[in-house]
């Protein structure tokens, strides 16, 4: 039941994104149609086939040792009190600073050319596969491994005089995927790695399906770039590239938690208020969670849930979508071990993206900063690029369920 009901659930995203479409005669049937064989081909290789699930196991145990230096950082700064033994689990010291270690790593790739040369690798053979233009497939490419605000300077300068459908794409890209630091941060609380790295790759595509569904191109892109670059001032070596990165991250990781520190508090104000609300028709356990839940339940149901999960499931999807994916995330720790493997994969795929109301603002902040000119196009998007990115991770959580139901 559960596979046909993920078959269902494409299908239906599919539809809605074909219905919210600004222009549907002009949608490129190639364009989506290997956008989507390619989201379910990469699902299918790492969920499904053996040798897949061997490279994405891999890959996890990569990263992970990678992730676990950060710890020797922790341990140094805090003593005693990095050691979960000791004090219990404290967010503030065993996962914010993994941020800022990551944000530093990546910062130095960056410098050493490793990460451009992934990027520009990437992006060519999806500009090549989608016929899309390679200033958006670069972009959408870095989103796999950086965030919405720092993916879109490698072709900032083009920016301004994007096409409609390409700054659509560039803005849906960003918030179909999460950041290679913050995703840190999610398997610091423990969320499974292996389902984030396929999600993160998954949403490359699936991003550019959902975008190009929506807003297709109507435009001549300009295709007239041979070199890739920001123009921005570089580091003039590796230590600046890590004392940079790490200061990016710090902002990073200090953002995450007055974030969380506020975003739970004001959620306990609202269920408190809601609890007493409730309390008059003899309903005092009133939550906003369990509002969300019973809202987005058929759409977790539609991904492959079973119903009687579907309510647990759909709360998180509407938190990170009402609120942000991190808060999400938390709470979803808080009943992770109620749930089935099934649904844990399918929730961990659907919450892995930035798409959600909060992001309009930083859309409006990072990439209008980047072109002012372009500022009154991204907010006229901005709740567009929401939904696209949303189903966009909605999508590769469908195709997750599928695979695994099979497995």
């Amino acid at each position: 039941m559960t596979t046909i009901m993920s078959l269902v659930g494409m299908m239906m995203l599919l539809g809605v994104a074909f219905a919210c479409s600004t222009n549907r005669s002009a949608i490129n049937k190639r364009t989506v149609g290997v956008a989507f064989i390619l989201q379910v081909l990469i699902g299918g290789f790492v969920l499904f086939i053996e040798a897949g699930k061997n490279v994405l196991a891999s890959m996890s145990s990569a990263v992970a040792k990678v992730i676990s230096y950060a710890n020797d950082g922790i341990g140094f700064l805090f003593g005693p009190l990095a050691q979960q033994d000791s004090l219990g689990f404290i967010f503030a010291i065993q996962v914010l600073p993994v941020i800022v270690f990551f944000s530093a790593l990546v910062a130095v790739l960056y410098h050493l050319g490793i990460m451009n040369w992934i990027i520009k690798i990437l992006g060519g053979g999806l500009q090549k596969l989608l016929q899309t233009s390679r200033p958006e497939s670069l972009s959408a490419t870095a989103n796999i491994f950086v965030g919405q605000t720092e993916a879109p300077l490698i072709v900032k300068p083009f920016i301004p005089k994007m096409t409609q459908s390409e700054l659509f794409a560039v803005m849906v890209g960003g918030l179909a995927t999460v950041a290679g630091s913050v995703m840190a941060g999610y398997v610091a609380i423990g969320v499974e790695l292996k389902y984030l790295i396929a999600a993160s790759f998954m949403a490359a595509p699936g991003g550019f399906l959902m975008a190009k569904m929506i807003v297709p191109e109507t435009e001549k892109p300009h295709e007239n770039l041979s070199e890739v670059d920001s123009g921005d001032e570089k580091p003039v070596n590796v230590i600046d590239a890590a004392a940079s990165g790490a200061s990016s991250g710090m902002h990073l990781a200090l953002n995450v938690g007055a974030m969380l520190l506020a975003f739970v508090a004001l959620i306990a104000l609202l269920n408190g208020l809601l609890g007493s609300i409730g309390g008059i028709f003899d309903y005092p356990t009133l939550t906003l969670q369990e509002i969300l839940g019973y809202v987005f339940a058929p759409v977790a149901w539609l991904l492959g849930v079973p119903w009687s999960e579907a309510v647990t499931a759909g709360s998180f999807i509407g938190q990170k979508l009402v609120v942000n994916e991190f808060v999400a995330y938390l709470d979803y720790m808080n009943y992770r071990d109620t749930l089935s493997a099934h649904t844990q994969a399918i929730v961990t795929f659907a919450l892995c993206g930035f798409a959600n109301l909060s992001s309009i603002a930083i859309l409006l902040g990072g990439l209008g900063g980047m072109a002012p000119s372009r500022r009154k196009d991204i907010a006229r998007l901005g709740l567009r690029a929401v939904l696209a990115g949303s189903m966009a991770n909605l999508m590769s959580a469908a195709i997750a369920g599928f695979f695994l139901s099979l497995a």
